[in-house]
């Protein structure tokens, strides 16, 4: 059985979804724009059966939890994605966020609004926070599972302007590359 190539992405509103939507063509890769809302409408079983269907891969979904206490809808899915045996999660665009609702987790890298690279992290507005730890609300489920990398980045499609869907998303498409250089693929 060839397990399907999954890239997750922890925000799902609709400027995010278009921010998203965009990357996931950027990179060749397909989308599951109904994964999308605020908080995850699907649950991880609809969302797996999606990404079987999907027309090939890497199939980008989008979890998000709407700043659910505890475990939300968003978090929920995502640890049945990441079990899920038809699967292999290439890794996790964690979306920052300001809220003290969330949950820290320490990521690989980030981007910065700059689209620079960091080895730290980055708060919703995409500016280097200089600590390892982002803090976001669909991310708590991370502490307990492996996945090969984890990239933080700010609001998906916002970041004061500079990840714009006119302008072809350029820090989500970074996060979704970095993603795919860390599994070997050629961009």
């Amino acid at each position: 059985m060839n397990k399907r190539k999954v890239i997750l992405v922890t925000d799902g509103d609709t400027v995010a979804q278009r921010a998203v939507e965009t990357a996931a063509r950027n990179i060749g890769g397909r989308c599951i724009s109904r994964s999308a809302g605020n908080p995850t409408l699907l649950s991880g079983t609809e969302i797996i059966e999606q990404i079987k269907q999907a027309a090939h891969d890497p199939v980008v979904v989008m979890v998000d939890d709407c700043g659910d206490e505890g475990e939300g809808r968003g978090e929920t899915a995502m640890a049945e994605i990441i079990k899920s045996p038809y699967i292999e999660v290439l890794g996790i665009v964690a979306v920052a966020s300001n809220g003290k609702e969330g949950s820290n987790v320490k990521v690989d890298c980030s981007f910065t609004k700059d689209g620079k690279k960091t080895y730290q992290a980055v708060d919703k507005y995409g500016n280097n926070l200089f600590a390892a730890g982002l803090n976001g609300d669909t991310l708590s489920v991370l502490r307990e599972v492996k996945v090969p990398i984890i990239v933080g980045i700010g609001d998906p499609g916002k970041m004061d302007g500079k990840d714009d869907i006119n302008i072809g998303a350029p820090i989500t498409t970074a996060a979704l590359q970095e993603i795919l250089k860390a599994n070997g693929y050629r961009q």
